[in-house]
């Protein structure tokens, strides 16, 4: 599926509600209420386009990086020639660009007279006040879809080296300078060399932004990536609420701010910026991660 749209389709009746893992990702009232809460409607006739493939933007803010939430119609998305999936009333599309600040990777037509509201990334920040939730679940279907492309790359042994997934900053200096005012009372955590800290299996109850220091991540022993300052850990447990799938150890003397999932959301509405980086963040590891997968 392409990465400028998604439906999470799921079969109700082989889910169980009462395991976090199991319970729906996408939430069609959190998107409607984010999406009226700043966005505009606007209505397509059949066969004209929402946004075409390999479509740039300027900037973060050009008036062409918008997404979109389907409320009448259908809507096609193709790559080249083919059809890669249909999107539905309810569901939202043309999200990753925007984030990633990168070319469209699909062209999204009007299968039938459709209208649509869609989000300028201009009030993006407006609407994650209102709705910090959205971040959430967004943030949990990009953890999904990364989940699963990390088991097919393992499965075809064709996962990125120690080098290629070295994790960048997530924050930059003014960002994190904010971020630790927003923090309230929150407390910095502090390693010396060599101290877990967090371990693979368990429950992820925090996420950790480096603040000094470096921070090795290992899975099964294997070291694949090392975060530094300005950097993020943790996130995808704490997000989906399932067990880590890696272990952390401080290389350095380190300080690491814990946030929690209320905490998380306290910021993203408290400071939409924290939110945006870490939806920017995933959606670049996503597209990164597919890319091997499409080479494979």
């Amino acid at each position: 599926q392409a990465n400028d749209g998604f439906s999470q389709r799921l079969n109700m009746d082989d889910l169980d509600f009462t395991k976090p893992s199991q319970s729906p990702i996408y939430d069609p009232a959190t998107a409607l209420e984010f999406f009226e809460s700043a966005g505009t409607s606007e209505s397509v006739a059949q066969g004209e386009r929402f946004f075409v493939e390999q479509q740039k933007h300027r900037s973060l803010f050009h008036k062409d990086a918008r997404m979109y939430l389907l409320v009448e119609g259908e809507v096609t998305l193709v790559i080249g020639k083919t059809v890669i999936d249909t999107i539905r009333p309810g569901e939202i599309f043309g999200e990753m660009a925007p984030i990633s600040e990168l070319p469209r990777s699909a062209t999204a037509v009007a299968k039938t007279a459709c209208r649509a509201l869609s989000m300028e990334m201009s009030r993006f920040h407006e609407a994650l006040r209102r709705t910090p939730q959205f971040a959430l679940m967004l943030m949990s279907i990009m953890i999904s879809r990364l989940r699963l492309t990390d088991a097919r790359l393992s499965a075809d042994l064709v996962l990125p080296s120690a080098a290629e997934r070295h994790e960048g900053r997530v924050f930059e200096k003014e960002v994190l300078a904010d971020l630790l005012h927003e923090a309230g009372d929150l407390v910095p955590r502090r390693y010396i060399p060599g101290k877990p800290v967090m371990t693979a299996g368990e429950t992820g109850l925090y996420m950790y932004v480096v603040l000094e220091g470096s921070v090795a991540v290992s899975v099964q022993d294997r070291i694949v990536e090392r975060i530094g300052p300005g950097g993020v850990l943790g996130e995808m447990a704490l997000i989906d609420r399932s067990p880590r799938a890696a272990s952390a150890v401080a290389e350095t003397h380190c300080s690491l701010l814990p946030i929690s999932r209320s905490d998380f959301l306290d910021l993203v509405k408290n400071k939409p910026s924290f939110g945006v980086s870490l939806l920017k963040t995933l959606a670049d590891r996503l597209r990164f991660m597919t890319s091997h997968l499409r080479s494979a």
